[in-house]
């Protein structure tokens, strides 16, 4: 065991609560924090979440900066900033999660191009989002790829958070050392019935989802309940659909008895470089319905774990057969074991080995 002299510092993009950029550096800190010093470092962080993080053990390292928006705006406006960052620490591996810090580190975890990201996503929005980037995506597009190329520079080892992930970046001629998938902690994500309701589909409502086919399964008499906090995002013909229940932000409990209780979950996304969504579904022993493409590609397992379609018109045809002839016994056992692999624990094992081997190589 290494001494606690030894630190591990994690960069991460503005933090408002204890997920999105937050959950798997923390995750992993966790596992890892009775071998090493952790230090979090970003550019903001809610008081809530800074107590949080020193509850546990964990330096904070908060930069103050004052943003003008929030959300998953707030990230692209602190991308669009690049600060640059040194953290002055002896014997400390740095980890850099952000897509905000152009710093030098030993490893850049990578999740996904934000132009590439946009270029799914956009099609779905409103004309005047699609206009907008339409005029600047050129602009974007390359400061992007600079951006990448930059950190590929500055940084030891590049991970990508998924095969898909990886691909995205060596499009660009961008190197890609390794593929470690995001944890989940598979002891708060585990079915909480033994007898499901099985009455209802469960859905994420957000920014990369594909509105126009969840208004069409609603459409087909499906019943759907769709929980998330970025109402902006969603159209008007689908918060009117009776068919959709939009439960908004819920707590992680709720969450996990959602999952257990849905006969399925239905991942209709536009970009998802890994997906956390069919991940916490499978853990709380629920299939999941979706594309065979991106990142949930690589965690469900068709007929399995779950169904993958090619395109929107057979999603719409299996959404429809499935609610109403149900699903095979034994899936949701099969769910559960396959989630599993991504567990923090597992995953852990993954970041100890790399952070080890750079421990001693510095040495």
């Amino acid at each position: 065991m290494y001494s606690k002299k030894i630190k591990v510092a994690f960069l991460t993009d503005p933090l408002e609560s204890l997920h999105g950029p937050l959950k798997p550096p923390f995750l992993i800190a966790k596992e890892l924090k009775g071998r090493f010093s952790i230090i979090f470092a970003s550019l903001m962080v809610g008081d809530g979440v800074a107590e949080v993080l020193e509850s546990y053990g964990f330096e904070v390292l908060n930069l103050n900066k004052r943003f003008h928006l929030s959300g998953s705006l707030l990230t692209f406006e602190a991308w669009l900033r690049k600060s640059q960052f040194v953290l002055e620490h002896s014997n400390c591996v740095v980890v850099n999660f952000s897509q905000c810090f152009l710093t030098s580190a030993h490893i850049y975890y990578a999740q996904g191009p934000i132009t590439k990201a946009l270029d799914d996503m956009i099609p779905e929005m409103e004309q005047t989002y699609k206009l907008a980037y339409r005029l600047t995506r050129l602009f974007f597009v390359r400061r992007d790829k600079r951006f990448v190329k930059g950190l590929r520079k500055r940084s030891q080892l590049v991970i990508a958070n998924s095969k898909f992930c990886a691909s995205m970046y060596e499009d660009w001629g961008i190197k890609v050392d390794e593929v470690i998938y995001p944890p989940l902690d598979c002891e708060q994500f585990k079915p909480t019935t033994s007898k499901p309701s099985g009455d209802y589909v469960l859905t994420y409502a957000g920014k990369e989802t594909k509105y126009s086919v969840l208004k069409d399964i609603a459409e087909a008499d499906v019943k759907v309940k769709a929980f998330g906090s970025k109402a902006p995002y969603i159209p008007g013909y689908v918060l009117r659909q009776p068919n959709i229940e939009f439960l908004g932000k819920v707590s992680d409990q709720e969450l996990v008895d959602l999952y257990s209780n849905a006969l399925y979950t239905l991942s209709a996304f536009t970009h998802e470089p890994f997906g956390y969504i069919p991940v916490e579904s499978m853990a709380c022993g629920t299939p999941v319905l979706t594309y065979d493409r991106q990142g949930p590609s690589e965690s469900v397992v068709n007929g399995q774990t779950g169904w993958f379609v090619k395109n929107d018109r057979e999603l719409v045809n299996v959404a429809t057969r499935l609610w109403r002839e149900g699903i095979l016994q034994g899936m949701r056992e099969n769910c559960r074991k396959r989630a599993l692999h991504f567990d923090a624990k597992i995953i852990a094992k993954e970041w100890l080995k790399l952070i080890e081997e750079l421990v001693v190589g510095g040495d």
